[in-house]
């Protein structure tokens, strides 16, 4: 074999091991993030039968409270985690996510009291928060920012599909196998103790890891450079907060999220409240209409951003929220017809148009923009989601339905006028921006 057999052998091996290792990635990160929602999804489901226990009496407004508690802890390891993620990497942050929130729900199938459950849901929210800022970055590593977009888009259908999977899994198990609230909690403990193992055999962090080179040598670069400095965890948030962008990427995920969890939080009990003719199980899966819709809406929206708008952000986000603010407005009228498949119909629009510019604005579009800080900036922006979604997780247990849907109507309208401003915004543009101030300012001094 002559120089330039062995060196195009080298090459194709090469070229063979980094596309192994890119689709391997996406593979076992896309169901880490999935699995994540059956430990999510069991209090949801599990409230059905806890309202008909006369052995563990649970308020509606109490109930409310323990998801609101579940979420104020989520945002609250968002922002945490994110950090971490960009520090010690996502295996070690998320492997442990996995582990613990199994542990805890597995506690709460087995243990029926208020404090347990308060405690649990502070646990599983720290637990749950590993996952997306940590996984996002673990993509990221393996992807280019030109394909980002789709491929981000692609992936992000992991949450719609474990939370549409989450759902009759639990269901099932709760009131067809056991007829017991607590197998929802059981079994999905066990499933995520599964996954986690899986984890822990296929990950790994970034190409270096597995003896490749980086997709993305300048953001690596920049990520090694903040390793080394150490810098604190304020300095790494106080840098996230100089970075405009990804702040009002933070402000209309905040806007925006509320809507998302009261469906996933509350849906199977505003269906059956308001139609109660067809039953707890059925009431269970109407909802998972949303999801299923969420498996497509990420899809399209990442495809519409990289194909059609060159790999811009905000315009296909901006498109895809003035159709759901239109929705969001029939979704009470909806329910009031009777029709399970109007209601379900509607439901798939909202979750289409809901679920693309979601996952766009916490997955591709801050990792763009966080550059070597990806982790971070992901971690914030869901963070700051996160916060408002405490919103979806707990007005449903103190407000009619009607009054809810309002609110989250208004806050999709604003969130859609303030990604319309940032329209022509790219990493790029922001980058010139920012060594344009630089010149000047060092020009007046």
């Amino acid at each position: 074999m002559n120089k330039y057999q062995y060196r195009k052998t080298l090459l194709e091996e090469a070229v063979s091991s980094i596309g192994r290792w890119r689709w391997q990635i996406f593979a076992i990160t896309w169901i880490a993030y999935a699995a994540f929602y059956f430990t999510r999804k069991a209090f949801s489901i599990a409230k059905l039968g806890i309202a008909d226990d006369p052995t563990f009496e649970l308020e509606k407004s109490v109930m409310a409270q323990l998801d609101a508690t579940y979420l104020a802890a989520y945002a609250v390891g968002q922002f945490a985690w994110g950090i971490l993620s960009d520090r010690f990497g996502p295996r070690v942050v998320v492997l442990g996510g996995l582990i613990i929130s199994a542990a805890a729900a597995f506690i709460m199938g087995t243990f029926a009291t208020v404090p347990i459950f308060a405690a649990c849901m502070v646990v599983q929210g720290l637990a749950q928060s590993t996952g997306w800022s940590g996984l996002c970055k673990n993509v990221g590593s393996f992807f280019a920012v030109k394909e980002r977009g789709r491929i981000l888009g692609l992936w992000s259908s992991c949450y719609a599909f474990g939370g549409l999977v989450a759902s009759p899994f639990a269901g099932y198990w709760a009131y067809t196998v056991f007829d017991s609230w607590k197998a929802a909690f059981i079994s999905s403990s066990i499933f995520v103790a599964v996954i986690a193992l899986l984890f822990f055999i296929f990950q790994r962090n970034k190409p270096k890891d597995v003896g490749l080179p980086p997709v993305d040598p300048e953001a690596e670069k920049e990520q090694e450079l903040l390793q080394e400095e150490g810098a604190s965890f304020l300095q790494s948030l106080s840098k996230t907060l100089r970075n405009r962008t990804v702040v009002t990427l933070g402000l209309a995920y905040f806007l925006l999220k509320p809507a998302r969890y009261a469906i996933l939080f509350w849906g199977p009990v505003m269906v059956y409240e308001k139609m109660p003719e067809i039953g707890k199980v059925a009431a269970a899966i109407v909802p998972t209409a949303f999801e299923v819709a969420g498996l497509f809406g990420p899809i399209v929206v990442g495809f519409i951003s990289d194909k059609l708008f060159n790999a811009r952000r905000f315009p296909a986000c901006t498109v895809s929220l003035i159709v759901l603010s239109g929705l969001l407005i029939l979704f009470v009228p909806a329910m009031q017809t009777g029709s399970v498949a109007v209601v379900v119909a509607l439901l798939f629009m909202v979750g289409l148009t809901l679920y693309g510019p979601d996952s766009m604005i916490c997955g591709s579009a801050a990792i763009d923009f966080g550059k070597g800080s990806a982790a971070t900036a992901s971690g914030f922006v869901n963070g700051c989601g996160s916060v408002g979604a405490v919103m979806g997780g707990l007005l449903p247990g103190f407000f009619d339905t009607e009054t809810v849907f309002m609110v989250f109507t208004g806050t999709a309208i604003v969130a859609t006028i303030i990604l319309s401003m940032n329209w022509n915004v790219t990493p790029e543009s922001v980058e010139k921006k920012r060594l344009s101030d630089l010149d000047k300012s060092q020009a007046v001094a």
